[in-house]
C-alpha cells in the first residue's frame, strides 16, 4: 500500500478516536450524564457541573498536545519531520 494513504488513514484514525474522547468528555459527562455525575464533587463543585463549563475545556487542550505528540511520531515513521 501507498506510503501516503498509510499516513493518511493512521491520521484519520488518531483524529476519530481524539474526538470521540472529547465528545465523551463534553457532550456525555457534560451534558448527558451531568445529573448522575452531579452528586461528586470536584473542588467544591459539582462533577457535572465541571465538566460542561471546565473539565472539556482541560481536555480539549490535552488532546490537542496529544494530537501534536502522536503526529511528530507519525511523522518520523515516515520520514516527513522537518527536522
Amino acid at each position: 500500500m501507498n506510503h501516503k494513504k498509510v499516513y493518511w488513514k493512521q491520521n484519520l484514525k488518531y483524529l476519530a478516536i481524539l474526538l470521540s474522547i472529547w465528545f465523551g468528555v463534553s457532550f456525555l459527562c457534560g451534558i448527558l450524564l451531568a445529573d448522575f455525575l452531579n452528586q461528586f464533587y470536584l473542588g467544591g463543585f459539582p462533577l457535572g457541573f465541571w465538566f460542561a463549563h471546565q473539565g472539556s475545556i482541560y481536555v480539549f487542550v490535552c488532546l490537542i498536545f496529544v494530537y501534536v505528540y502522536l503526529m511528530n511520531r507519525l511523522d518520523k515513521k515516515y520520514h516527513l519531520d522537518e527536522g
